[in-house]
């Protein structure tokens, strides 16, 4: 089992990102793999992004963050997958207003994930999540 695992969800999985900088920020990885949202049906599309709304809600209650950055690329990786980015108000002014990838990537690889640091962020996204099923 991957250990950045969060949980599995109808659509797909939530994985805790490589890179922590901003505390939380997950990816929600579809399940059975998809090209993009436009290979899913009306239902496989809601429900993708039901889910993905739903982390995103459950970020929101466990990290305090005062926003949430949702982003669907797959320029990079040609399967669908959601980024979902907790925001904090005490970012600094430089990149408070920016895409969370405006960060220098010095400052993006220094907070990797890291399993046992991380443990309890992930049972407390997942519990968060499950509420809301």
């Amino acid at each position: 089992m991957n250990p950045t695992a969060v949980c599995r969800l109808v659509s797909g999985w939530v994985f805790l990102a490589d890179m922590q900088y901003l505390r939380g920020y997950c990816i929600l990885m579809a399940d059975p793999l998809v090209e993009s949202i436009n290979a899913l049906d009306g239902q496989g599309r809601s429900q993708f992004l039901c889910d993905m709304a739903r982390v995103g809600d459950a970020l929101l209650e466990v990290t305090g963050a005062y926003r949430i950055n949702y982003a669907i690329l797959g320029n990079s990786e040609p399967v669908l997958h959601a980024h979902i980015v907790p925001r904090y108000a005490n970012e600094a002014e430089e990149y408070l207003h920016g895409l969370p990838w405006s960060y220098p990537q010095n400052q993006m690889d220094a907070n990797g994930f890291d399993v046992d640091r991380d443990h309890e962020l992930m049972q407390a996204i997942a519990g968060a999540i499950q509420k809301r099923m």
